[in-house]
């Protein structure tokens, strides 16, 4: 069965790392810290790839993609999970 992972904890680890991740690395890191098959939830929607998961907290400007790559913005956290 697949690990079901929120997204506070992909933004958490992106948080803790204290860098940039370019995508591929970011998705790559994933797969190593919660496995290949994990899905992805938020606190509303369930069922996400990584990928998936990723362009909807950029999407939603809890994630911002620069030229260094991906990192959280730590104020546009939900705090009630």
């Amino acid at each position: 069965m697949a690990q079901s992972v929120h997204g506070h904890k992909v933004m958490n680890m992106v948080i803790e790392s204290g860098r940039s991740w370019p995508r591929a690395e970011l998705l790559e890191a994933l797969a190593e810290t919660f496995g290949a098959d994990a899905e992805y939830r938020t606190c509303s929607v369930e069922g996400f790839s990584a990928d998936q998961l990723i362009d909807l907290l950029l999407g939603k400007g809890k994630m911002v993609e620069t030229a260094e790559g991906i990192s959280v913005i730590a104020s546009k956290m939900c705090n009630h999970h």
